[in-house]
């Protein structure tokens, strides 16, 4: 469903935002990419079958380099997952290593943020939930809510 007014997103209390990704360094080596393009289909699914787990919701983008984009309940939710020897991650990072390790076929990366109450904003116009309007909850941005300012003032 598209919100065809102007929408902000709302979230209950801290959270954390994790990217990650994946390049394909060497597109002819598909037995080298393939593997690792194919693990986190699997940890998402695992993760929306258990929302225990703490992941929210998540955004991807297809290139030469994957994005993921996924919002966690909380950074410590993120990092009990990361370790946990019961999930699909730990198999998956310890094949890569093996696999790959640093020989430049594939490349990986992410990056955490915390996001606390006032240090964040968005806006959706003409928009489906998207990114964190997925995550939190949407309300319009008006009442107060119409700037980026005024968002990043108002309580989360």
């Amino acid at each position: 469903m598209i919100h065809r007014e102007r929408m902000t997103a709302r979230m209950e209390g801290d959270f954390a935002v994790f990217l990650i990704g994946m390049r394909i360094n060497q597109p002819w080596k598909v037995h080298k990419w393939l593997p690792v393009a194919t693990a986190m289909p699997r940890m998402l699914k695992e993760l929306y079958a258990k929302s225990e787990l703490g992941l929210l919701s998540h955004e991807m983008w297809f290139s030469r380099t994957i994005i993921l984009v996924q919002y966690w309940r909380s950074m410590d939710a993120l990092l009990a997952y990361a370790k946990a020897r019961e999930s699909h991650h730990l198999p998956a990072w310890q094949a890569f290593n093996q696999a790959i390790g640093t020989s430049g076929t594939v490349g990986i990366w992410h990056e955490t943020y915390l996001a606390k109450a006032g240090t964040y904003e968005n806006v959706y116009a003409n928009m489906p939930a998207f990114g964190l309007g997925k995550a939190g909850t949407l309300v319009p941005a008006k009442s107060g809510l119409q700037s980026a300012a005024a968002r990043l003032r108002s309580e989360h």
